[in-house]
């Protein structure tokens, strides 16, 4: 069984007791990692409270020395550590090694540069203004993606001069034990960075609630955002929440739809559609709609579903059997409510490991539970619009406002509709992903954002001087 890390050490959790880890696509126990304790909490934060006064007062640029390191040794370890997240999670090992190992390094590297240029003092009047770190910052992760979101906190709370107590997902807990080695082997400072395992009621509860850590970093579902929110708030700690989406993919008559719909799909679907962002609901105008569903059913076929290592699959498992009998009841609830089905399905695809085809549901109303609530799997629903401004309102009809996309026959008519969104993100005729960008969301898609010059903000306290 693998061990906690606390203090710049390996140490057995007092618990005694561990979790299995499960390899999804054979549903065989790959390997065991504490289940942590409160006393654990206890001891990590407690190191990463006395190595504070020291980290924050280290040379930006020795961080940004070390953070970097950290990065070149991610990009060289990329392989073995996309073997590890494939057989965690399940994910494709080219998605594995592109998006779930190099991006993260990527984002790392760029907080070692933001370490040493992020400006921390400015003027106003009289006044001078000074960035200073948060302190002890609790992260709190998830697992699918165990590694980007895992950096996503840890980098720009190191770059900005805080400690960190991670509690990854129990769920798929072996890329952040990677991480631990990346940063002990580069000779991160002992307490800088702390490693408990377990459940999110027990280690997560006692990280959120305790005295001693002064922000708590959560990425997961909205419910469980709530209850971190409500056990910080009786510190009065700072709270940053990412939390779930339902993106809204908006398709205007003017598009090139067979463009939009084949980019619409497959971002539904990528990572298995365990995506917090990805665009869950295809609005196509009444006139386009049939072939809109003609095409998306023709790209899902497209789909293969299988072994993570096979390069030619492009949709591995879900990363557990909860997760796919979450996924499978919702997929009956659509149908329930008058949906139509017209791919997919509740089928096992594979006798062994849990499979999901890829989905796809027409005859979706607005108000279904399948167009409003968090499926967390390769499951998209098209809904018809008439006007623009009635798409408008079914893309915010949600509680959530994450991500989405506007396509159009010009950007400029795309960004205008987009303006009007109440969401956090939204890709432009296909626009990338930018790293660099904020992420986050609104309503109840969270609180803060991360990535960039944002996300090291979240990080820094304000102080005023009076001269």
């Amino acid at each position: 069984m693998r061990r906690l890390y606390i203090g710049g050490h390996w140490t057995a959790s007092v618990s005694g007791e561990a979790i299995d880890v499960v390899n999804p696509a054979t549903e065989e126990i790959i390997d065991r990692v504490p289940a942590g304790a409160p006393d654990d909490v206890e001891a990590a934060v407690l190191a990463a409270r006395g190595a504070f006064p020291s980290w924050s007062a280290t040379d930006p640029a020795e961080r940004a020395k070390l953070l970097s390191a950290a990065a070149q040794l991610i990009e060289e370890r990329a392989d073995d550590i996309a073997r590890t997240i494939s057989t965690d999670m399940g994910a494709p090992i080219g998605f594995a090694r592109k998006v779930q190992t190099l991006m993260p390094a990527g984002v790392l590297a760029s907080y070692a540069r933001l370490a040493e240029s992020h400006p921390r003092e400015s003027r106003t009047g009289n006044s001078l203004l000074l960035k200073e770190p948060v302190g002890v910052v609790a992260a709190i992760t998830p697992w699918n993606y165990p590694l980007h979101q895992i950096i996503c906190k840890v980098a720009p709370a190191l770059a900005a001069g805080c400690t960190v107590v991670l509690k990854p997902s129990e769920v798929a807990p072996l890329a952040a034990y990677a991480l631990a080695d990346v940063l002990h082997e580069i000779g991160l400072p002992p307490g800088v960075f702390n490693l408990v395992s377990g459940r999110g009621p027990v280690v997560g509860e006692a990280m959120a609630a305790h005295p001693e850590v002064d922000m708590i970093s959560f990425t997961g579902s909205t419910a469980a955002g709530r209850r971190v929110a409500s056990l910080a708030v009786e510190t009065v700690k700072r709270v940053a929440l990412e939390l779930g989406g339902k993106s809204a993919n908006i398709i205007l008559p003017d598009a090139d739809l067979g463009v939009a719909v084949k980019a619409g799909v497959a971002n539904c679907f990528i990572n298995a559609g365990q995506t917090c962002s990805a665009w869950t609901r295809m609005i196509v105008h009444r006139d386009q709609y049939d072939e809109a569903v003609r095409l998306s059913v023709e790209a899902a076929r497209g789909y293969t579903v299988g072994d993570p290592f096979d390069e030619t699959t492009r949709i591995g498992p879900l990363v557990s059997a909860a997760q796919r009998d979450r996924v499978v009841r919702y997929v009956n609830r659509g149908q329930e409510e008058g949906a139509r089905l017209v791919a997919g399905g509740t089928d096992r695809p594979h006798e062994r490991g849990y499979y999901v085809e890829p989905t796809v549901f027409a005859g979706v109303e607005p108000g279904m539970t399948i167009e409003q609530e968090e499926i967390f799997g390769p499951v998209l629903s098209i809904i018809p619009y008439i006007s623009e401004d009635q798409a408008v309102r079914i893309a915010d009809g949600t509680r959530y406002g994450l991500s989405g996309a506007v396509w159009a026959g010009t950007d400029e008519r795309a960004v205008a509709v987009a303006r009007r969104l109440r969401t956090g993100q939204v890709m432009i005729n296909g626009g990338r992903f930018n790293p660099a960008a904020p992420f986050g969301g609104y309503k109840q898609s969270g609180i803060g954002r991360e990535l960039g010059e944002h996300g090291l903000e979240e990080y820094l306290e304000v102080k005023a001087l009076q001269l």
